[in-house]
């Protein structure tokens, strides 16, 4: 079982990433998917799910309107479109899978860095 992330780069404000989170060795189409961010000294922090159906997007308030969250089962992928990027969105992010019985799966993670 395992989640691999990437997509990560050095980005200039306002600009736009999109980040991959490629699932294996589990059922994927099964279970939902989030994404989550941990900022240098600070807690992760949700910013999007996805269900394992691809239905019910959920945002974070900071990030509604500017990130995408959607999935394609058949390449066991969830993608994280960031548009108009902000310095407060560098962060290392994380996606996760909710395997059930109170599993967790999570992936090492990318780099998002927002600089000009």
């Amino acid at each position: 079982e395992q989640l691999v992330e990437s997509g990560g780069d050095l980005v200039q404000p306002g600009g736009s990433l999109r980040l991959s989170c490629v699932g294996s060795g589990f059922a994927f189409s099964g279970y939902g998917i989030n994404w989550y961010r941990q900022a240098p000294g600070k807690d992760r922090e949700l910013v999007a799910s996805i269900s394992g159906d691809g239905r019910n997007p959920w945002y974070a308030d900071f990030v509604r309107d500017r990130f995408l969250i959607w999935r394609t089962n058949a390449q066991k992928t969830v993608y994280l479109e960031m548009n108009r990027l902000k310095l407060e969105d560098t962060a290392a992010y994380y996606c996760k899978a909710n395997l059930g019985g109170g599993r967790t799966l999570w992936g090492p993670g990318t780099q998002v860095t927002v600089s000009s």
